[in-house]
């Protein structure tokens, strides 16, 4: 794992002892894949081109079918470039980082903008794990903490508009992640509560504070 210079990273400065405890990126292809919904408008064009070789077909003959299936398909291609041509730029300039008293997101393409999301601001998190073994982790805030849905896009909790939700999207081997913030958030809540028993049960602490922490995952294709 490379160094990180916390100071650069983070927009304020770093209280004593704060350590890294995981940072990376999102996989791009799941990022296209899940967020630029790349699997859907690949299936809407696989159908159309089907649709255009038939119709085509049955007005003026094969040819013509072949040609508009062709046109279509081509299409259907630019477009998904587009589309994982966006994803990989999304995930070369985002940095995700957990450290011990605080996740921090710096995302953006053309404009770098960072986001510092304390644990005391994290009201709970949970883990949607994919197949190939990325996963998103979606952060619940208090209802004092709002962040626009715009301005998180893609890194957010698809179709919270009304209460977005930051999220860690398509990182890689999610669940070992997930297990990492849950434990880092686990110990920031007993050493807020009880500064001598920062080692107290993971229950005890899910009991005291009432966060949903990332244990269990939500298996998805």
């Amino acid at each position: 794992m490379k160094a990180v210079n916390l100071e650069k990273l983070l927009p304020a400065d770093v209280p004593p002892g704060e350590r890294i405890l995981w940072h990376g990126r999102p996989e791009w292809v799941s990022l296209g894949r899940r967020a630029f919904r790349a699997d859907f408008i690949g299936a809407y064009f696989g159908v159309m081109t089907v649709w255009n070789f038939a119709l085509a077909t049955s007005s003026t003959g094969p040819l013509d079918g072949l040609v508009s299936a062709a046109k279509t398909l081509g299409s259907g291609a630019l477009g998904l470039a587009i589309l994982f041509s966006l994803a990989w730029l999304s995930s070369r300039t985002t940095l995700y980082v957990v450290t011990s008293r605080r996740v921090v997101m710096k995302v953006g393409i053309a404009l770098p903008i960072f986001f510092n999301l304390p644990f005391t601001s994290i009201v709970s998190a949970s883990l949607r794990a994919y197949a190939d073994g990325s996963g998103d982790i979606p952060l619940a805030l208090g209802p004092d903490q709002k962040i626009a849905y715009l301005h998180l896009w893609p890194h957010a909790r698809p179709f919270r508009m009304a209460r977005p939700e930051p999220a860690l999207r398509c990182v890689p081997r999610a669940a070992e992640v997930a297990e990492i913030l849950s434990r880092a958030l686990i110990e920031a809540s007993n050493a807020a509560h009880n500064p001598s028993s920062a080692t107290a049960s993971p229950a005890r602490a899910r009991a005291d504070e009432g966060v949903a922490y990332p244990t269990d995952a939500v298996a998805a294709a």
